[in-house]
């Protein structure tokens, strides 16, 4: 039996479409700036390496957030837990107010934890590789803190999600 013929890439939204057919978890990369609590929300995390430890994360080159986050000694990347869709909602959405009504941690070093999250990394800008319209950002881990027992928040075709239990 053949293989059915694909659909011609014709339109961002398509292609929008299909990317969020994969589900991922949320991740929130935050620093402080002049202070003051600075992130976004990222759907594109994933692991890299074990040696060196590193994960990524994938920023829009249009992005008005990310310049100012690079400038960050250190970066907060806490992993969503299920519950907080209205903090990545918040981060998502006008940068004067992504951190309203949201309780977060600062690290001596810089980088900015939100609360109640699954995972949190301290991490610093290893790389970033152009990549289209993003660019892949490499960060390297320096600490780790990790809530096995706090369920993490789910994106899958532009919904939030809870993993299924046994």
């Amino acid at each position: 039996m053949d293989f059915p013929l694909f659909d011609p890439v014709v339109d961002e939204a398509q292609l929008r479409r299909a990317f969020s057919s994969f589900p991922s978890g949320v991740a929130a990369v935050c620093t402080r700036v002049d202070d003051l609590p600075v992130g976004v929300a990222a759907s594109s995390f994933t692991t890299v390496s074990v040696e060196p430890p590193l994960v990524s994360v994938n920023m829009r080159h249009e992005s008005t957030t990310w310049p100012l986050l690079r400038t960050g000694r250190r970066l907060g990347l806490s992993v969503l837990a299920l519950g907080q869709e209205d903090i990545c909602r918040r981060l998502a959405g006008d940068a004067a107010h992504r951190f309203d009504g949201t309780d977060w941690m600062g690290h001596a070093d810089g980088g900015v934890f939100i609360e109640g999250a699954t995972m949190w990394l301290d991490c610093s800008l290893h790389a970033e590789i152009p990549a289209g319209d993003h660019d892949v950002v490499l960060l390297r881990i320096h600490g780790i803190r990790v809530s096995p027992e706090t369920e993490p928040l789910v994106f899958h075709a532009s919904r939030f999600r809870r993993l299924a239990t046994t």
